[in-house]
C-alpha cells in the first residue's frame, strides 16, 4: 500500500519495478492496468523480476537475458503523444557475490553490451532518444559505470545536482547510488527526485524529462575515449574467461540470488 500510494501520487507516465515478483504481479500490479494498460511483465522468484507499466503504448517490446539467463533486461519503445518515439532500457546486472565466487564480470559485461547497443542505435538513428534505467548494482563514479557512459554516450542527470543515494534505505550513514537513470542529450531534465521510504531497501527513483533535440549541443555529452573500447573488449574477454572457468555446483540457489 505505501508503494501504490506513493505511484499514485507521483502519476508517472511510465513504471519501472525490479525483483518484482508473480505475487507483486497478481496484486499489487492488479490495481494499475486500467490506468497503465501498456506492460511488459517478467515476474520471477530469484531477485531478478522486472515489470515495466506504462499508460503511453509500448512497441517493439524485447526480454533479453545477454550474459545469465536468469538475468532479464526490458528493451521497449514509448510512443509520445506528439507520435515521437523514446527506446527504453530497464536492466538489473547481477551484483557481485564473493561468497559465491561471483565477481563483478558478469555485471560489467552487460553494461559494457548495453553501452555498444545504445551507441550503435544512436548511430543509426540519431534522431532517437534513448534511456537506460535500472538498479545497476554500481555506483555512479565506477570505472565500469563512467566507461558505459563514455562508450554510450549517455547523460547522468545526478551530475551537478547530488548523488541521489538510493540504497540501502534502512541505514542513512550506508547509502550508495545504486539505482539510475541515463539518457541522451536530446531529452532535456524536467525534474529528478528521490522519492520516500515505501519498505523496500531502495529508494525510489522519479525522473520527468521534455524531449528538445535543441538542448543537445548544451549537454556535453560524454565521448568515447582513445582506449575505452580497448577497455571494453578486455571486460568481455574478462566475463567470457570466468564464465568458461565457472563451476555450475558454485552457483546460488534462486532462494539464495
Amino acid at each position: 500500500e505505501r508503494w501504490l500510494t506513493t505511484v499514485r501520487a507521483v502519476d508517472p507516465d511510465v513504471i519501472a519495478t525490479l525483483e518484482s515478483n508473480q505475487w507483486w504481479q497478481d496484486t499489487v500490479f492488479a490495481d494499475l492496468r486500467a490506468a497503465y494498460p501498456h506492460a511488459v511483465e517478467v515476474p520471477q522468484e530469484d531477485t531478478y523480476g522486472m515489470h515495466l507499466y506504462s499508460r503511453l503504448p509500448l512497441e517493439d517490446v524485447a526480454v533479453r537475458r545477454r550474459v545469465d539467463d536468469i538475468v532479464p533486461s526490458i528493451e521497449a519503445t514509448v510512443v509520445l503523444p506528439s507520435g515521437s518515439r523514446v527506446t527504453a532500457y530497464v536492466l538489473h546486472p547481477m551484483p557481485p557475490r564473493p561468497e559465491f565466487n561471483q565477481h563483478t564480470d558478469r555485471r560489467d559485461a552487460e553494461l559494457i553490451l548495453v553501452a555498444r547497443e545504445v551507441a550503435a542505435r544512436r548511430e543509426a538513428d540519431p534522431a532517437r532518444p534513448i534511456i537506460v534505467a535500472g538498479d545497476l548494482n554500481d555506483v555512479a563514479w565506477s570505472r565500469t559505470t563512467l566507461l558505459f557512459q563514455r562508450l554510450s554516450g549517455l547523460l547522468d542527470p545526478r551530475k551537478g545536482r547530488g548523488p541521489y543515494s538510493t540504497f540501502h534505505a534502512d541505514y542513512w550513514p550506508l547509502r550508495w547510488p545504486l539505482d539510475h537513470v541515463f539518457h541522451s542529450d536530446d531529452l532535456r531534465l524536467l525534474h529528478l527526485e528521490r522519492l520516500g521510504h515505501v519498505g523496500s531497501d531502495h529508494f525510489p527513483i522519479h525522473v520527468a524529462f521534455v524531449l528538445d533535440p535543441a538542448a543537445a549541443p548544451y549537454q556535453n555529452a560524454p565521448e568515447a575515449e582513445a582506449d575505452d573500447r580497448e577497455d571494453a573488449a578486455a571486460v568481455l574477454d574478462e566475463a567470457a574467461k570466468r564464465a568458461a572457468e565457472r563451476d555450475p555446483e558454485e552457483e546460488p540457489a534462486p532462494e539464495e540470488r
